[in-house]
């Protein structure tokens, strides 16, 4: 009768492992319309899905797009509660920057650069003290042109620099989309072009921007365990 039993605990234990699937790795981008966008049919995150599966990974990792158009690093951290946490991602991707340089002189309503800083270092903070693992990315371009005439290069480049030297100092790991998008149109955009190349409209990416964006993504999202 003991055998038996045993046998019977042993089989159930067998059947369970069996069909016991990991769960996914979930990932969160978390950003402004540049985001909302790429969670779009043809956005970058949609594209991540296609790499996901071509790599037979559809198994392993679930995509998720968190992008509201027009967002700064402080509307970041006052909605990373609902649009974030309660989704207990694993990983999340933090893409901003560039509303908070371009709305300075658009509209007034930009990040001061020593605001920026702190409410970037809140919302890593909060996200890791949850057991996320977080990924950070510098604002690519506000204007393709090649020569330093786009008005908010100096700003991108200052924010940008933060965000690298923050990365460094803290370990996390860093997508450098200003650096790529630069080096990009120096080889691709010979007429200095404003738009046309990785934008549509000097922010909002082009097919080629978001394939750009979507592979660098998923090449850092890969590194984490």
């Amino acid at each position: 009768m003991l055998t038996t039993r045993l046998l019977s605990v042993a089989l159930c234990s067998l059947a369970l492992v069996s069909f016991w699937v990991p769960a996914k790795k979930k990932v969160v981008f978390f950003g402004d319309s540049i985001t909302q966008a790429g969670a779009q049919p043809g956005g970058y995150i949609r594209l991540m899905d296609s790499l996901v599966a071509l790599e037979k990974k559809s198994s392993d990792y679930e995509l998720i797009g968190a992008g509201i158009g027009g967002d700064k690093i402080y509307d970041l951290f006052l909605r990373m509660e609902e649009d974030v946490l309660k989704k207990q991602p694993d990983i999340v991707v933090i893409y901003v920057g560039v509303n908070d340089v371009w709305h300075k002189s658009s509209s007034g309503t930009g990040t001061d650069f020593n605001k920026f800083g702190r409410f970037y270092e809140a919302v890593v903070a909060k996200l890791q003290a949850a057991g996320i693992k977080v990924i950070i990315c510098t604002p690519a371009v506000i204007g393709e042109r090649t020569d330093h005439s786009n008005p908010q290069d100096g700003d991108l480049n200052f924010y940008s620099q933060w965000i690298r030297s923050f990365a460094a100092k803290k370990s996390i790991p860093l997508v450098d989309l200003r650096s790529l998008f630069m080096q990009y149109n120096l080889v691709n955009n010979p007429e200095n072009k404003e738009s046309g190349i990785l934008t549509r409209d000097r922010v909002h990416l082009t097919p080629a921007g978001n394939n750009l964006v979507a592979k660098e993504m998923w090449k850092v999202i890969q590194t984490l365990p």
